[in-house]
């Protein structure tokens, strides 16, 4: 059974930073994509930041726009865990984070939620301003 626990979320100011982690169990996880969406109320889950193999211990990320130079995603296959840092908090980053995964080597991030196979249950980041 496929599992991807999230941790990590809670209440910070402007300005600070978290780290959220994800835990995955149930497979191996080394060179499938992973990503991170967040859902804020009233809003659809969004693309975040994503990470794929490539070959070797090459993997590459893609971000979105809004957190280019503030978030960095990274993984530590060893614990089967993915990581996103976020410096530089918004209010407009306050929304519910999830981990997904996608079985399987992509020759690209993958951006789109439709696209993935696997969930986790979300933790909350709320900033306030």
């Amino acid at each position: 059974q496929v599992q991807l626990v999230e941790s990590g979320g809670g209440l910070v100011q402007a300005g600070d930073s978290l780290r959220l982690s994800c835990v995955a169990s149930g497979r191996t996880f080394s060179r499938d994509a992973m990503g991170w969406f967040r859902q804020a109320p009233g809003k659809e889950r969004e693309f975040v930041a994503g990470i794929r193999w490539s070959s070797g211990s090459i993997y590459y990320a893609e971000y979105a726009d809004s957190v280019k130079g503030r978030f960095t995603v990274s993984r530590d296959n060893g614990k089967n865990t993915v990581y996103l840092q976020m410096k530089s908090l918004k209010p407009e980053d306050t929304a519910v984070y999830y981990c997904a995964a996608r079985a399987g080597y992509t020759v690209v991030v993958v951006t789109s939620s439709i696209d993935y196979d696997y969930w986790g249950q979300g933790t909350q980041v709320t900033v306030s301003s």
